[in-house]
């Protein structure tokens, strides 16, 4: 593969706080318009490692790539201008306005009345309403507010908050775990429309059959070290879950048991 094929690179990131080493020299790479789940226990390091793609924590050591070119954030709104969206768990929605608000926090369009900048309203609506329908996102209207809506439909909202704000590359942490059965899968369908559509993504979630569902690779974490990257489409679940709490030296270890057996 060539190297224009990786949308983000993370060569060797490193991260301590205080006495604990967070993240110790891991590697990562994003091709385009893929889904890459990041999985691991608790602790392994994995919303720390995208927190330092993303720009809120600064790599002690290492280096992130964005389309071939080094890049240094200081802040998240640095990863936003470079085409980076993070999804936290909680959201980050305001839960007191409507859809639209929500849609096009941070890139309002305004009116000049007498000298005072004042919200362009009807402009916002259209806009929201555009976003979502051309990314399948089935909301009624985009008046209704965030505080009513159900835990999915939310999810739909903050994704097209990240897209409208035109990001390349989307990152969710933990999409799917406070969703039922329906709303999840309703969710998944929706983020593999935006992979058809050439977003990358990557995916931190417990839930490893969704990313079996709907990744392409999968790259686990354990200790804040990167155990291996999986193909999906060549492992079953027994494989990542192995990984995961054995670990990529157990797995070497085996391997060499079994050939001296053989």
């Amino acid at each position: 593969m060539a190297e224009t094929d990786h949308i983000i690179e993370m060569k060797g990131i490193s991260k301590r706080f205080g006495a604990v080493q967070a993240l110790n020299k891991v590697d990562l790479e994003l091709r385009r318009g893929e889904i890459l789940g990041l999985v691991g226990d608790n602790a392994a390091g994995k919303s720390t490692l995208m927190k330092c793609l993303y720009g809120a924590y600064r790599p002690d050591e290492g280096a992130v790539f964005v389309e071939g070119k080094q890049v240094h954030f200081h802040t998240p709104r640095d990863g936003q201008a470079a085409g980076i969206a993070m999804i936290y768990q909680d959201l980050a929605l305001f839960n007191n306005l409507d859809v639209a608000s929500n849609v096009c926090a941070g890139r309002e369009y305004l009116n000049k009345v007498a000298g005072l900048a004042l919200l362009d309203k009807k402009s916002m609506h259209a806009d929201a309403a555009q976003l979502l329908s051309r990314l399948k996102i089935n909301i009624s209207s985009t008046k209704l507010l965030v505080e009513r809506m159900s835990g999915g439909q939310r999810q739909m909202v903050a994704c097209a908050r990240a897209i409208g704000c035109m990001c390349k590359v989307l990152i969710m942490d933990e999409p799917t775990a406070a969703l039922g059965v329906r709303e999840a899968n309703t969710l998944l369908q929706l983020v593999s429309e935006f992979r058809d559509q050439g977003l990358s993504i990557i995916i931190i979630t417990q839930r490893i059959p969704d990313i079996l569902a709907i990744g392409n690779r999968v790259m686990v974490l354990k200790g804040g070290q990167r155990q291996g990257i999986l193909d999906v489409s060549e492992v079953h679940l027994d494989d990542v879950v192995n990984l995961i709490i054995k670990g990529r030296a157990s797995q070497e270890e085996e391997a060499v048991q079994f050939k001296s057996f053989g």
